[in-house]
């Protein structure tokens, strides 16, 4: 039977999400130091996560309503070594320009969101991780044959997509005049626009856009190879160590019990077939 989890819109509103996910395994009878995060978590009961609401393969809502993918299923994880069951997780819609305004503003607990791990973002939040390496990359139209990789973009009129906020906007900004560059809030919006013609190209990392060209029936593709490193880490509170350290530790948990293994396959897995190994953490700051 699926669990059942409330969801909050960027508009703050709340509605029954499924679990759509795995179920992962509940830590019982938990005991943290008081005053830390992870205490107060606990004693409510209840955890905010912000996440991606429009993400194939790793945050996206099915029609039933449902949240599903990778993000998701590293989130129930951490969520779960907290001891907070699948129906006590509040999800909080987290759109790339609002991550660290939702952390910084106490509106989320945590943000698992395909979200990399950059020094400019270290000035106003903290991150555990990473839990995976991305890398930035380009989607096009199937039928397109002029477009080969970010190079091929210079000198040419080609509109790109990306999001306002997010790391691939900033770095595509080397290969292409300003006037080129469309932004939406949600990578959904730059899909819809390839799928009119609005723009010739959307770039984001490789694993979002897989997600996009397995659900597109053939009328995207990606082109060229990875151009960027993207380390998706797990936004906090900036200077929460004791937080940090507690998401890293289970994260290696799960890596040991072959629960974050199973989370990939259960998700982005279906479609990208190497399973990642956990990568080596960043320092706790």
């Amino acid at each position: 039977m699926a669990a059942f989890a409330m969801a909050t819109t960027a508009c703050g509103q709340q509605q029954d999400l499924g679990g759509g996910g795995t179920t992962p395994t509940v830590a019982q009878g938990v005991h943290f130091e008081p005053g830390t995060t992870m205490a107060k978590i606990a004693e409510a009961h209840t955890i905010r996560i912000g996440t991606k609401f429009d993400q194939p393969l790793f945050g996206q809502q099915t029609l039933g309503g449902n949240l599903t993918g990778f993000d998701t299923e590293v989130a129930r994880i951490v969520a779960g070594a907290l001891g907070i069951p699948p129906d006590k997780v509040q999800w909080v819609e987290s759109p790339s320009a609002q991550r660290e305004e939702l952390i910084k503003q106490g509106r989320v607990d945590l943000v698992v969101a395909t979200y990399t791990i950059n020094d400019k973002r270290r000035q106003q939040v903290s991150f555990a991780g990473p839990y995976y390496l991305a890398g930035q990359s380009l989607m096009v139209k199937s039928d397109n044959t002029t477009i080969t990789g970010p190079d091929s973009l210079r000198g040419a009129k080609a509109k790109v997509c990306s999001v306002q906020g997010s790391t691939p906007a900033e770095n595509i900004r080397k290969y292409i005049d300003p006037a080129q560059l469309t932004v939406f809030d949600v990578y959904s919006k730059c899909a819809d626009a390839l799928r009119t013609g609005q723009v010739d190209v959307v770039t984001t990392d490789n694993v979002v856009l897989l997600g996009f060209v397995s659900n597109s029936n053939g009328a995207f593709k990606l082109v060229g190879d990875t151009f960027t490193k993207e380390p998706y880490g797990i936004g906090i509170r900036k200077g929460d160590v004791a937080f940090c350290t507690f998401i890293n530790d289970s994260l290696t948990q799960a890596a040991k019990s072959g629960a974050y293994a199973n989370a990939w396959k259960t998700t982005a897995g279906k479609v990208a077939e190497q399973t990642p190994q956990l990568p080596t953490f960043d320092s706790c700051s």
